[in-house]
C-alpha cells in the first residue's frame, strides 16, 4: 500500500480551534467493524456500549510544556525548540525552527531568564541536539518559560491559561509527554465514575506521547514506515487487570491510538498482558494482526498519518476512509480537539 492510499479531503474550517466548554460534550461516530456501519450519537452515551466485564485501558501520561522561544546569541534571530527526548539530564534531543539558524555550536537564551543552551549535534529533519544551562532545576525553569506544546494545525498566537488543563486529561498523572493522548480528552471525573459502577474495571498505564506519533510518513510504501520508540509502563495491577477482564470475558477498550500500542506492545505468547516498563517500537499499519485490543476509542487524525494508519490496520482501509468521509459531511469536529469515533 502507498500512503497516499489514506489520504481524505478535510475542509479548514472542522479542525478544532478549541476545546467544547464541557468535556464530554463531544460527538461520537460509533463504528461496528461486524456490520460494516454506523452511527451518529454523543461521548456522553460511552457506557451504554461498555460491557460489564470490559476494562477500559487509560493513558495517564502527562503533558509537560515542552515549547521553548528564545533568540539566537549574539544575533537576537527568534527561535523555538520542541522538546522531545531527554538523552540525560539537561541534554536533550530537540525539533528546532528555523533550523537552518541553529547549527553545531549555536548559542540560544530562552525567555527572560538565566536560561540557555547550546547546539551539540546537528541531525536531520530539524533535529538538533542542545545542552542546557541553568541556575535552576530542569522541571522548574520549563515550568516557567516553556508553553504547552498544542499541534500546528491549531492556530492561535499563543496557547491560552486554559490550554494547560484543557490538553490534559482529567486523570494525567505521569510527566512526559509533548503531545495528550487525545482520546482521553472527553472524560470527566464523573463520567468515569459511571463506568465504574457499571461493573467496568478501568486500568492505567503510561506511554509518554513523543515525536515517533505525529511525525510525518516519510515513505511511500506504508510497509516501510516506522514509528520512534516511546517510553511506556504498564504496572502489575494495571496488567493483572487486564488479564482478569479477558479472563471474565470482557473486551479490552483501548483508550487511544498511544494506549493501544502500549498494549499491543506487551502481548505475551499466551495472549496475556505482561508487567514491563520500557521502549514500545511496535509499529502498527495495515496487515498487523491486533493480538488484545479488541474496541478502540479515537479522535479523527489526519491524513496520511501513522495514527490513521494504526486505525485503518484496526478497521480496514475503506471502511475507516468511508467513516472518515461521513464525518466530514456530518461536520465533525477533527484532530486534538475535536470529536471522536468509538471502533467495536
Amino acid at each position: 500500500m502507498h500512503i497516499s492510499d489514506f489520504d481524505y479531503e478535510l475542509p479548514e474550517e472542522l479542525i478544532a480551534q478549541q476545546p467544547l466548554s464541557e468535556r464530554d460534550a463531544s460527538r461520537m461516530l460509533v463504528l461496528d467493524r461486524s456490520t460494516g456501519s454506523w452511527l451518529d450519537t454523543n461521548f456522553a452515551l460511552i457506557p451504554e456500549y461498555l460491557r460489564p466485564h470490559d476494562v477500559l485501558v487509560l493513558n495517564d501520561t502527562r503533558v509537560f510544556p515542552a515549547r521553548l522561544e528564545g533568540k539566537r546569541v549574539p544575533s537576537g534571530g527568534t527561535i523555538e525548540l520542541l522538546l522531545l527526548r531527554e538523552i540525560e539530564p539537561y541534554l536533550w534531543e530537540c525539533l528546532t525552527r528555523p533550523a537552518r539558524r541553529l547549527a553545531t555550536g549555536a548559542r540560544v537564551v530562552l525567555g527572560n531568564s538565566n536560561f540557555y543552551g547550546q547546539v551539540v549535534e546537528s541531525r536531520d529533519n530539524g533535529l538538533r541536539v542542545i545542552r542546557f544551562e541553568s541556575a535552576e532545576p530542569f522541571d522548574r525553569i520549563i515550568d516557567k518559560v516553556g508553553r504547552t506544546p498544542l499541534p500546528p494545525y491549531i492556530k492561535r498566537a499563543a496557547d491560552s491559561v486554559e490550554d494547560r488543563e484543557r490538553y490534559q486529561t482529567v486523570y494525567a498523572n505521569q510527566r512526559g509527554a509533548i503531545a495528550a493522548p487525545t482520546a482521553g480528552l472527553h472524560f470527566t471525573a464523573r463520567l468515569l465514575q459511571t463506568i465504574q459502577a457499571l461493573g467496568i474495571r478501568i486500568a492505567r498505564i503510561t506511554l509518554h506521547v513523543g515525536y515517533g506519533t505525529f511525525e510525518p510518513v516519510r515513505v511511500d510504501e506504508v510497509k516501510l514506515h516506522r514509528v520512534a520508540p516511546e517510553w511506556f509502563s504498564i504496572s502489575e495491577v494495571a496488567a493483572q487487570s487486564i488479564n482478569q477482564a479477558r479472563n471474565e470475558g470482557g473486551r479490552i477498550v483501548g483508550v487511544g491510538t498511544t494506549t493501544t500500542r502500549a498494549i499491543e506492545s506487551s502481548v505475551a505468547s499466551d495472549g496475556t498482558i505482561l508487567s514491563q516498563s520500557g521502549l514500545a517500537d511496535l509499529t502498527i499499519v495495515p496487515g498487523y494482526a491486533f493480538r488484545a485490543v479488541d474496541v478502540l476509542l479515537t479522535n479523527f487524525h489526519l491524513p496520511r498519518s501513522s495514527l490513521l494508519l494504526l486505525v485503518s490496520a484496526f478497521v480496514g482501509r475503506e471502511l475507516t476512509l468511508n467513516a472518515y468521509r461521513h464525518a466530514v459531511m456530518e461536520h465533525y469536529r477533527f484532530y486534538s480537539y475535536g470529536d471522536c469515533m468509538l471502533i467495536l
